[in-house]
Parts: C-alpha cells; sequence; structure tokens
C-alpha cells in the first residue's frame, strides 16, 4: 500500500506521523512539500519536494511510483494544487481525499468582514475609512493586492514564516514567525504595534486561531478572506485521524485483492 501525501500543512504532518505509527503491514507513505518553505520541518517517511508539472505530471508520478491512494493535505488555500490533484487522480483512477481542517466560525462579539479574495480584502481595508494600522496574516505571497497608492496611508505589519517579496504595501513591516500562536503573544502584538484592523485567510484550525480572541477582545474588526471549495466530488476528512481510517479502508482492499 502506497499513500501519497500532498503535504505542508500540521495535518500532513500528523497523518504521516500515525501511518508510520500503523502496525505491520505499515502503509508506505510518501510526503511530497511544494517547497515554497525555506525551513520545513520533514515528515516521517519518504519525502520530496517540488512541483509535478501539473495535473498530467501528477498523473504520471501516481502510475509510475504506483500508488494507491492519495491524500490532499495542502493549504485551504493551495487551490491549484488541490484541482491538480482531483484531475489527477480521476485520470489514473487512484482514490483521493481532501484532508481540510473546519473553516472558523464568528461568535458574539466578533466584529468580522467576509471576503472573497485577497483584492476584496482590500476593498474592505479601502472601506473602513481613513489611516489604519493592519495586522496582515495572509503568508508572503500575493501582498501586491494591497500595494495600490489607495493604501498607501495604511501601514502594514506582515507576518509569515519565510521573508515576502515585493510587490508589497509602501508601508511595511516583517514580522518572521511560524505558529502555533498563543493567545498572550497575540495580544501582546495588537496592543505593541497599535494594530486597530486583522486581515487573515479562513485556514481554520487552532494553531493561528488565537488572533480572532485576541481581536475580539480589543473591539478590532476582522476580514476574513473565505477558502475556496474543494473539487467536485472529492471526499473530504476534518482530521488525520479520520484521513487513517479512510487509508485503512483501501489498504483492506487491497489486501483481499493480493490474495
Amino acid at each position: 500500500m502506497h499513500v501519497l501525501i500532498l503535504g505542508g500543512t500540521t495535518e500532513s504532518r500528523r497523518l504521516a506521523e500515525l501511518l508510520h505509527d500503523r502496525p505491520d503491514p505499515r502503509p508506505r507513505v510518501t510526503t511530497s512539500l511544494a517547497g515554497r518553505v525555506a525551513r520545513p520541518v520533514p515528515p516521517p517517511g519518504e519525502v520530496r519536494v517540488g512541483g509535478f508539472g501539473g495535473a498530467d505530471g501528477l498523473a504520471h508520478w501516481l502510475r509510475e511510483h504506483r500508488v494507491d491512494a492519495l491524500v490532499d493535505a495542502t493549504h485551504p488555500f493551495a487551490a491549484t494544487i488541490s484541482a491538480n490533484a482531483a484531475l489527477a487522480a480521476a485520470t489514473a483512477r487512484v482514490p483521493l481525499l481532501a484532508l481540510r481542517r473546519p473553516s472558523w466560525a464568528p461568535v458574539p462579539g466578533d466584529d468580522w468582514r467576509t471576503a472573497g479574495s485577497l483584492e476584496e480584502a482590500a476593498g474592505a481595508l479601502r472601506g473602513l475609512g481613513g489611516s489604519r494600522r493592519v495586522f496582515l496574516t495572509t503568508g508572503r505571497m500575493r501582498l501586491a493586492a494591497f500595494a495600490g497608492p489607495e493604501l498607501d496611508a495604511h501601514w502594514f505589519l506582515v507576518r509569515s514564516v519565510d521573508a515576502p517579496q515585493p510587490p508589497y504595501p509602501a508601508r511595511t513591516e516583517t514580522l518572521l514567525d511560524r505558529g502555533p500562536f498563543t493567545l498572550d503573544g497575540e495580544r501582546d502584538i495588537l496592543r505593541r504595534h497599535r494594530i486597530d484592523v486583522v486581515v487573515t485567510k479562513d485556514s481554520g484550525g487552532a494553531a493561528t486561531a488565537p488572533k480572532l480572541t485576541a481581536a475580539r477582545e480589543a473591539g478590532i474588526p476582522v476580514v476574513v478572506v473565505r477558502r475556496p471549495p474543494v473539487p467536485e466530488g472529492v471526499a473530504v476528512a476534518e482530521t488525520a485521524e479520520d484521513a487513517v481510517a479512510w487509508v485503512a479502508h483501501f489498504s483492506e482492499g487491497a489486501a483481499e485483492g493480493s490474495g
């Protein structure tokens, strides 16, 4: 049984650990990382780094390496990779599961403004008016959405694992850090940098959620970019444990077929 995990998330690493710790017959596990993070924490099992060359390249890799099950455990906003995974799995006739942590949901006291894209999030900032101090936690990619002259009066604290590349907002300070983050730490950031609006993607999960609590406590509005949908027809699991059960189902089927 060979399982390919499209990884780069906490959930993908957890899944690789759980599969690695399964009793014999232990599945062969390969985790594929995109290579965008400079110092990724390697999961157990085999690791490959880099792209496949689109859906056709991934389908070829699935066949060549005799992959029995594919788990898309990439970031909820990695829409292109997820679309390629769906096409490749259908082409190679390999079962596909999307491992997605649940979305965040607002609670009483939250002041959320939702946006369908980073560009819409930038528009929401303009709609708030005035000169703003923005805690921008959408990652280091596509910051050009916030670099227009309409937002030149805004100051941005950009937090990401690796340093962002231009173009990015004219008034930017970078904070290099990797989650999980604590509530006390997020409170300190909002207070020390005098933040009055937070912009984030709906990544879900607990690792980066404390900023939402800190913003609620401080009465700060949050612009939340909605995540893209999972490709139509793809099964979804919310936890690594559920993904292990899904893999085990196909592992048992493969064992029966070989007997």
